[in-house]
């Protein structure tokens, strides 16, 4: 059964908790040797996230579901400087986790909208609300002229990509980790693209 859906930008200051927990289930494998130990990396999260890189989906009593992010050339769903960085995990911590970090940086472009993560609260799942922000995502593309919303999906997130497919996502290059899917748990990504229309 679909909920009735509220869709908007941006979130409070009060929700940073809940979305950094909602952020780190759905993303701590992937990010959990780099970014861990867990109550650093959500203290972390918490302090960058960027509610002008986020539109967030809530019931009809306010109640979070779910968020996409997005990247721009002005910041990102969880973006910071170095010294952000360093305030939470030190100078040393912080060399090697923005060495690794970096070399999954997906930069933005003038021809596609990139897509930032988006994740569910575990009990809102199959409930449409993924699908509610990919649409939401695809019209905040249009609404700023780009043709293309663009996103990448790791190769053991068949679930995921089943979705972005449904939505009418085409798979583009493939890029493989080599080595360091030891470090980060997966092997490949691949870059995924949908029309949008305006």
């Amino acid at each position: 059964m679909g909920l009735n859906l509220q869709i908007s930008a941006g979130f409070n200051d009060d929700e940073r908790p809940e979305i950094s927990a909602m952020y780190w289930q759905a993303f701590g494998q992937k990010l959990g040797y780099v970014m861990g130990p867990q109550k650093r990396a959500l203290t972390f999260i918490e302090d960058l996230l960027d509610p002008s890189h986020a539109i967030c989906a809530r019931d009809q009593n306010g109640t979070l579901l779910g968020v996409v992010g997005f990247k721009t050339a002005k910041g990102a769903l969880v973006d910071g400087t170095w010294n952000d960085m360093t305030r939470h995990y030190g100078w040393f911590g912080s060399t090697w986790r923005a060495t690794l970090l970096h070399l999954l940086e997906r930069d933005t472009e003038n021809q596609r909208f990139l897509m930032d993560g988006v994740f569910v609260a575990s009990h809102a799942r199959g409930k449409g609300v993924g699908t509610a922000l990919l649409d939401a995502i695809s019209h905040e593309a249009a609404r700023r002229g780009y043709k293309e919303l663009r996103l990448d999906v790791i190769d053991n997130n068949t679930r995921a990509r089943a979705l972005y497919e449904r939505k009418g996502f085409v798979a583009g290059d493939i890029h493989h980790l080599g080595p360091l899917r030891h470090v980060f748990g997966f092997s490949s990504a691949t870059t995924m693209i949908r029309q949008v229309s305006p």
